[in-house]
């Protein structure tokens, strides 16, 4: 079966955690958004009338399922694919922490748009530094520090133990993201969490990820993203 991804073209976004997980898995799929009319074709598949059309990209056309939200994909890909426990306490406990990064997710983006997604940045200035500086100050030692002590707990390898999730893939894309968004921030803080900086450099290094990241099929880090690199945001 090839899956059918739908999410906007130009950036990473939330699609991109769904995108690790099909690469890791290898699995055959097409985005479609990037294709001629594929953005077109994903708007009509919003619009359509029926008793359960997905709100919002990313959604993942599965045969006859099409599975919105980000982590209601994941746990669906998770339990196909080897990217999740094999019991249903496991399985629930990674899309537990999915939905925490989720969460943590929002508060990134938040840093620049503190005031709605509705405003452009330069509306909304002052209140993104201020809002910056206490996502720094209080909710990064909080999210990235729980995800130490998680790997600390379970041998430092992955996430869970000594087998990949996708929350690993997850983890990876929230430190490569935070250190493009925040290079000097994230350099500082680094030091506080050498579990994770390990752990992203373990899940590039797998091969199927690391051809992903070489490939066209990556799409760069932009300022139209979640992670976006505002000079006065990261002093």
């Amino acid at each position: 079966m090839k899956y059918e991804l739908y999410y906007w073209p130009e950036i990473q976004g939330r699609g991109e955690y769904v995108r690790l997980a099909l690469e890791e898995a290898k699995a055959a799929y097409v985005d479609v958004a990037r294709g001629p009319r594929g953005t077109g074709a994903m708007m009509k598949m919003m619009d359509a009338q029926g008793s359960a059309p997905p709100f919002a990209p990313p959604f993942l056309k599965a045969g006859k399922l099409v599975i919105g939200q980000t982590a209601n994909i994941l746990l669906y890909l998770g339990a196909r694919h080897g990217l999740a426990p094999k019991t249903e306490a496991g399985k629930l406990w990674v899309h537990q922490l999915q939905l925490t990064i989720a969460d943590f997710v929002l508060e990134v983006h938040d840093t620049h748009h503190p005031l709605g997604p509705s405003l452009y940045y330069e509306d909304a200035r002052p209140a993104a530094k201020k809002r910056t500086a206490e996502f720094w100050k209080e909710r990064v030692p909080k999210y990235l520090g729980y995800f130490e002590q998680l790997l600390d707990a379970n041998g430092g390898v992955y996430v869970t133990g000594r087998r990949l999730t996708y929350a690993d893939l997850s983890l990876f894309q929230i430190v490569d993201g935070l250190r493009y968004a925040f290079p000097k921030r994230m350099r500082a803080f680094e030091k506080e969490v050498p579990g994770l900086v390990a752990l992203r450099d373990r899940v590039a290094s797998r091969p199927n990820i690391k051809a992903y990241l070489a490939s066209e099929r990556r799409i760069p880090f932009n300022e139209q993203g979640i992670f976006r690199r505002y000079k006065e945001l990261d002093a």
